[in-house]
């Protein structure tokens, strides 16, 4: 499947409004969070986390049309950093990291406001999950994990196709002409489809264990929660962009 510059033009445009949006989406959840607790504080919060996850199946459903055009960029984007890409599972975060994500933010919280607890004092945050919600993470992350590793093991026996028929074959045998190109294409058309699936699947198992998780924490959790997300989103993206430019500027020294 050819590349051109307007798929890769589209993807990296689709990929820039989704950090911008990240920005807004983080700003409006601060600001949630300073709202007084009164009858409806629970219901307006729960509103704005169905923005947020709606405003995520937006962009996964934008990236898996762009994706069936051109699907290997996403695996090694050229919009992300070389630090992002170096933390890429099938395209993307892995889905697991929500969790660890739930279980760093309710640990650091309680250490952070010990005394405060100690004293009495409750915020509804995540430093206070209860029983029953650490046994519901508990088991989300079992089958998060599981399926995890059903779509790398998918994913290796792509990559391990590539060098199986009919690529060696069409390789090995290739004389350079327009017949034998003419196969590798359909061949790499072929696998393009299942790398496409593959990352249609790995954003629906995001996409789920987002709402899963989501539907286990109280609203405050849940913005508590998206907002340390989104604040290391995109802290990943600037770190990444400073670190590509210190390095870009040592090897033009």
């Amino acid at each position: 499947m050819a590349t051109s510059s307007g798929d890769q033009g589209q993807q990296n445009c689709c990929f820039q409004k989704w950090m911008h949006l990240q920005e807004v989406d983080l700003s409006e959840l601060l600001q949630a969070l300073t709202l007084s607790e009164n009858g409806d504080r629970d219901a307006r919060l729960s509103q704005l986390v169905q923005k947020m996850i709606k405003h995520f199946e937006d962009y996964i459903q934008q990236r898996n049309r762009l994706a069936r055009d051109d699907v290997s960029a996403y695996f090694a984007p050229a919009w992300c950093t070389s630090l992002e890409n170096s933390m890429l599972w099938i395209a993307g975060c892995r889905p697991s990291s929500f969790i660890r994500l739930v279980y760093v933010l309710c640990g650091s919280e309680i250490e952070s406001r010990l005394t405060e607890f100690l004293q009495g004092a409750r915020t509804g945050d995540l430093a206070e999950l209860t029983s029953t919600q650490l046994s519901e993470i508990n088991t989300l992350q079992s089958k998060t994990i599981k399926e995890e590793e059903e779509l790398s093991g998918v994913l290796a026996g792509l990559q391990e196709d590539m060098a199986d028929q009919p690529f060696v074959v069409i390789a090995t045998t290739s004389s350079g002409t327009s017949e034998s190109n003419g196969d590798a294409e359909r061949a790499l058309d072929e696998y393009a489809k299942g790398m496409a699936s593959m990352l249609e699947d790995a954003d629906q198992l995001r996409l789920s264990t987002l709402k899963e998780m989501i539907s286990i924490l109280t609203p405050v959790q849940a913005v508590d929660f998206l907002v340390a997300s989104k604040k290391l989103h995109l802290c990943m993206h600037a770190w990444g962009l400073k670190r590509d430019h210190r390095h870009a500027w040592k090897r033009m020294k």
